[in-house]
């Protein structure tokens, strides 16, 4: 028998009980990421398993992120489903840059208390992208920290799990000068560069109506079509990027600065209202260097694949081509 001095766990403000039943409650979400792919045990258990015999000479490849300080202003204007959406997308398109298939997502998601309707939206968000590439929701963490995640905040962390055949990842040691570089728009600053938002929209007092705070918080865009569309037109890239933080000098040049290459980009003026009225109060080169200028991916292929490419999907462009500089230039036009 206790005493009655004794504690709870759930005194304290852990609620392993109700933790447990969340579990059972996003099952139907789950499944939905298990329509092509399955696990190959039950989820809910202490890790998941996939069976990877289908390969003949699998690769695993890993990538973890999350959505950064854009999540305090999807809170603000309750964009839970957004924030799901955003760590989906910036784990699975690292995955994908390399040629292999997403094919298991981990979430870690910390928050001080469980509020089952807050979290199932981040998930419903994360599923929605999931099913869309066909990769499974094979658990993750639900950590309930009072104390440690201050109220009203939720932190967020996904880890992505890729395959592909080991003579199907692709290989940055074969661009060479003369490739051209292929790139595909994003939907918003996607989740990179919030801080510097934030901190503009602050010191500027810069109002927005709801519908441009959706606008500026849209989704990280899952460029999955992308890849497909460039294998289905029998173009191999040489590389793929995703445009994230460090903008396309720093995404694109961590791929050939160091064999000796470089580019001069010549991209397009964003448009993008709310974008601009963000980037107006922007340091221009700094701007370039953080935010993605409205290219969320590029891939570099052949000079003969370059036409081919432009149509696999909608608003492809050619901003460049390689040469020998060394060096990164971007130019807005």
């Amino acid at each position: 028998m206790s005493s009655p001095s004794a504690h709870t766990y759930k005194e304290a403000g852990v609620d392993i009980h109700e933790a447990a039943s969340l579990v059972d409650d996003i099952g139907v979400l789950v499944k939905r990421t298990q329509q092509k792919r399955k696990l190959a045990n039950a989820f809910g258990m202490f890790a998941a398993a996939y069976d990877l015999s289908a390969y003949k000479a699998p690769v695993i490849v890993t990538g973890c992120d999350g959505v950064g300080t854009k999540l305090e202003l999807l809170l603000k204007y309750d964009l839970l489903e957004v924030a799901g959406k955003d760590l989906v997308a910036m784990n699975v398109n690292d995955v994908l840059t390399t040629g292999a298939d997403p094919i298991m997502f981990l979430d870690y998601i910390g928050i001080p208390k469980i509020e089952k309707n807050q979290i199932t939206r981040i998930i419903a968000g994360m599923t929605d992208y999931l099913e869309a590439c066909n990769c499974i929701l094979a658990g993750g963490e639900t950590a309930e920290m009072p104390g440690i995640v201050p109220a009203g905040m939720v932190e967020l962390s996904g880890f992505a799990i890729g395959a592909a055949e080991k003579g199907d990842l692709l290989d940055p040691g074969t661009i060479a000068a003369g490739d051209v570089l292929v790139a595909w728009p994003s939907a918003g600053f996607h989740a990179n560069g919030f801080s510097l938002v934030r901190r503009i929209l602050e010191r500027e007092k810069i109002e927005l109506s709801d519908d441009e705070a959706r606008t500026l918080l849209l989704p990280t865009l899952l460029y999955h079509e992308q890849p497909a569309a460039l294998k289905a037109a029998g173009i191999r890239p040489k590389a793929m990027a995703h445009i994230t933080g460090g903008g396309l000098p720093e995404n694109l040049g961590r791929m050939f600065l160091k064999r000796g290459l470089g580019a001069n980009l010549r991209i397009p003026f964003w448009q993008n209202d709310v974008a601009q009225k963000v980037l107006r109060h922007a340091d221009k080169k700094d701007a370039i260097d953080t935010f993605n200028m409205g290219l969320g991916w590029a891939a570099i292929v052949s000079p003969g694949d370059a036409d081919k490419a432009l149509a696999c999907g909608n608003g492809a462009k050619i901003i460049g081509e390689m040469d020998t500089s060394a060096q990164v230039s971007v130019e807005i036009v």
